[in-house]
């Protein structure tokens, strides 16, 4: 996951999908407890070969000698003494022993220099952390109150995290508790974390994943404007093809553990505890899923010379990793607001950011997919059969588990989201969100208006929906023009015209029970313009 700040450098997290919620199926995921047998593309291992899937055997990696001798000078294939193809002496029934680290660590570099035709310019410290310590060091962390009250009104927007919740706060714990391991570019370092770091068994492909990250750094360096934004949907989008690489190779390699290489049984895990909230984790969780997919089919098109350039030139939205045909071809459309909020509201910019919030297809989906995991009982607004992704053999896809498109998201073409408090303290929204055409634009409308039910919304008038209690009580004005939804959010129906003056008075008093037909108007501010948003950074994207 990369996650970023103005005050610290990137730190990309290797993260396991704790929950599935279909038929008590396992998901696995960037770390999966289980050893995936799933094909990349439905073929065996030797066509896959043929497809561009080569093994380490076939590939850039030097031949070891047969003495297993060092070669004269560094490379591929070759680490610190140690071939990719190697046995090593580590015995992790009693723990890992410094010179068993080492080891670990050398031969691992070897192997991810073979699979991903790469050379690392020096060497990665690795070391350990206990689960608890790294939880509190997450729970810890603290953000402005400007952006703490901009990140809570954004994901209230997606009705993930309701009002009694700290937005901050769920996505620390979630950190806290989903995470196996990262890797720090300001530290240079990789870190493992460990429920007992005395008793420390080390994750074979968990360090694979985290070396790529290291290597990344160290060609690309991670903590460049390429690879920088604030906004949620853009930070997904870099992560794609970050995470997506790491992922890739992850599997790639796994599928050599028994076929050619000996590699380390994987620890147990007790999974980390318990999420703060699924719907935030897993929308944080797009890249690993749909990234390697994305990642692959740039390999299989151009090689590894193809995924390299990526780093210069990453997906400019979410879309673009959620349907990687539409990558350079559709960029998303940068969606203008303007402000027309009573002098009682005052626009909320968080410090240093972009002063508006950009939430993606990938948000959007999580909007519609959120409701089968509450507490309440799992309602599917989009079918479990859509949402996951299943192999041949009919279980959860290792390699890609979920599906972030359906009806309701498919389309989206761009959004911007502006917050507002008023005097009291109280907080609202305008959110509009372009689609490739009205008919899509009815399709989320449809999708949107479900949602709102599920949370105890209901229409009391022309366009306008309450909310009366549960977390999410407030009123909700939706306006269809053409391919825009604009959205505006009060506490109160009366409140509404004062955040967005065009949506006229609306109260209580003169809305009614009959409803009426979204889109019979507009505020003149229609998207025309097409072209892909600046780059910027965050901890909490926008």
């Amino acid at each position: 996951m990369l996650s970023r700040s103005r005050e610290s450098t990137a730190v990309l997290f290797t993260v396991v999908l704790l929950a599935s919620g279909v038929s008590g199926a396992t998901l696995g995921g960037a770390a999966s407890a289980t050893t995936s047998t799933e094909n990349l593309d439905g073929a065996s291992p030797a066509a896959n070969v043929q497809n561009g899937q080569q093994s380490a055997e076939e590939s850039c990696a030097a031949t070891p000698p047969e003495d297993g001798a060092d070669p004269d000078s560094d490379v591929k294939g070759w680490e610190n003494g140690i071939w990719y193809d190697e046995s090593i002496d580590v015995n992790q029934e009693d723990g890992v022993q410094q010179d068993e680290r080492e080891a670990i660590v050398a031969r691992t570099m070897a192997r991810v220099e073979a699979i991903r035709c790469v050379e690392f310019n020096q060497s990665v410290p690795v070391s350990v952390v206990s689960r608890e310590e790294f939880r509190q060091q997450q729970e810890g962390r603290n953000a402005s109150p400007g952006l703490r009250a901009f990140d809570n009104v954004k994901f209230e927007a997606l009705l993930l995290v309701n009002e009694s919740a700290d937005s901050i706060a769920v996505q620390n714990r979630n950190t806290g508790s989903g995470v196996l391991g990262y890797y720090s570019p300001r530290q240079d370092e990789i870190v493992v974390i460990a429920e007992s770091p005395e008793d420390l068994r080390i994750d074979e492909l968990t360090l694979a994943h985290e070396l790529i990250h290291a290597w990344q750094d160290q060609e690309f360096n991670l903590s460049g404007a390429e690879l920088d934004s604030d906004f949620r949907d853009e930070v997904n989008a870099i992560s794609g093809v970050v995470e997506g690489d790491a992922s890739y190779v992850e599997t790639l390699y796994e599928r050599q553990c028994g076929a050619g290489w000996e590699c380390l049984d994987r620890p147990e895990r007790g999974g980390g505890g318990q999420l703060a909230n699924i719907g935030v984790y897993l929308l944080k969780f797009q890249p690993y899923s749909d990234g390697p997919s994305f990642v692959r089919m740039v390999r299989n098109v151009g090689g590894w010379d193809a995924v390299n350039a990526l780093y210069e030139n990453p997906p400019a939205s979410t879309e673009q990793v959620i349907h990687p045909l539409r990558y350079r071809s559709d960029p998303p459309t940068n969606v203008t607001l303007t402000d027309t909020a009573s002098e009682s509201w005052e626009r909320v910019r968080a410090p240093d950011r972009a002063g508006y919030a950009r939430l993606g297809e990938a948000g959007v989906m999580m909007m519609f997919v959120y409701p089968y995991y509450d507490s309440r009982g799992q309602t599917q607004i989009v079918p479990a059969a859509e949402w996951f992704d299943y192999n041949q053999s009919g279980e959860v896809s290792d390699f890609d588990p979920l599906s972030y498109e359906s009806n309701y998201s498919t389309g989206w073409d761009g959004d911007r989201l502006h917050v507002y408090e008023n005097d009291a303290g109280e907080f609202g929204y305008v959110w509009r969100l372009a689609w490739d055409s009205p008919q899509q634009a009815q399709q989320f409308v449809a999708g949107y208006q479900r949602v709102l039910r599920y949370w105890g919304g209901e229409q009391v008038g022309p366009n306008v929906w309450r909310i009366p209690q549960g977390g999410f009580e407030d009123a909700f004005y939706i306006d269809v023009s053409g391919r825009n939804v604009t959205i505006v959010n009060a506490p109160t129906m009366g409140q509404l015209s004062a955040v967005r003056s065009d949506v006229g008075p609306i109260s209580a008093a003169n809305a009614t029970t009959d409803g009426g037909a979204s889109g019979d108007e507009t505020d003149g501010n229609e998207t025309t313009e097409r072209e892909t948003t600046e780059n910027e950074t965050t901890t909490a994207a926008a």
